[in-house]
């Protein structure tokens, strides 16, 4: 009877953040139900295990239940403002990445991006670095 008031309890605490849902590491947590019911299965299966004696099984239990009613909150959202898009390279850089001239005509631009894309995409042997590069030059001399 003990391990489940203390199972309640220590779920109660866990789940129901005792009152520090605005304010700690808890804030901006919501409750995922899911979770949520498979601690409360475990912690019960804790209990049982422990009124018949099988005290290492109950703790096991118990700790799986820990682990599933602390992963039972999830962030609601992003926590601060999202950052602003960063700004592509100028058109002379943009340039100078894909190889062309400043003032090149929009099918020299795009045939220089796919002749460099085909050598550097991530699925080539390329980096995602180099790839997100070459599309923001793309797109800059593309806007011009």
């Amino acid at each position: 009877m003990l391990f489940i008031v203390v199972g309640c309890v220590l779920l109660g605490l866990l789940v129901g953040g005792a009152g520090l849902r605005r304010v700690g590491r808890l804030a901006g947590r919501v409750w995922r139900p899911g979770a949520g019911m498979l601690a409360l299965f475990a912690f019960a299966g804790a209990a049982v295990l422990g009124v018949r004696g099988s005290v290492a099984e109950a703790a096991v239990v118990g700790l799986i239940g820990l682990v599933l009613s602390m992963s039972a909150r999830r962030t609601a959202g992003p926590r601060h403002s999202p950052s602003p898009p960063a700004a592509g390279p100028d058109v002379a850089t943009a340039a100078s990445i894909l190889g062309v001239a400043p003032d090149a005509t929009e099918a020299e631009v795009q045939a220089a991006y796919l002749r460099l894309m085909r050598r550097t995409h991530p699925d080539q042997g390329g980096t995602s670095g180099l790839a997100a590069q070459l599309n923001a030059a793309r797109e800059t001399m593309l806007r011009r």
